[in-house]
């Protein structure tokens, strides 16, 4: 499968995406904990099959100190001994705020109160930013066929 349109070839497109960029500097710059958000950023876009946001945000979590073990159980992390509760609520946000249109209810109120047990107003509030912004950006990459395989940690600092 080859990409099919490069969305920074797009003044617009281009454009967003240097501003989705800048959101995900300061959800970074938050006090949720990074390895949540590497976990957030990976299990959204294993859930919806984006390759390309897949391979960014798995080799940014290894750069950044997560395991091979973490990360390769993040698919089968409710089966896993691994996880800390806070990632294990954030993680089920994660899935459960993903799947929306796959006929859920959404995010239940057991995991809403996992999530809030966890994770102070700050945090709660980036933790829904992250999943919201990685589901767009997931999307995006999804419809133009943007291929994983050969991100580098950092390539995108040149967007700030």
């Amino acid at each position: 499968m080859e990409a099919r349109f490069n969305l920074f070839d797009s003044p617009t497109a281009a454009t967003v995406g240097k501003r989705f960029y800048a959101t995900a500097l300061a959800l970074q710059g938050s006090t949720l904990p990074k390895t949540v958000q590497h976990l957030v950023e990976l299990r959204a876009s294993q859930i919806n099959g984006c390759g390309f946001c897949v391979d960014i945000h798995g080799k940014e979590a290894a750069a950044d100190g997560e395991t091979a073990l973490r990360l390769n159980l993040v698919a089968a992390w409710r089966h896993t001994t691994v996880f800390t509760e806070a990632e294990r609520a954030a993680l089920a946000l994660t899935e459960e705020g993903t799947r929306i249109a796959d006929g859920s209810a959404g995010v239940s109120d057991e995991t809403w109160a996992e999530v809030r047990k966890h994770f102070d107003d700050d945090q709660v509030g980036a933790l829904i930013c992250t999943v919201a912004l990685i589901n767009a950006a997931n999307r995006m990459s999804v419809i133009v066929h943007s291929q994983g395989g050969s991100y580098e940690p950092g390539m995108f600092a040149a967007l700030e």
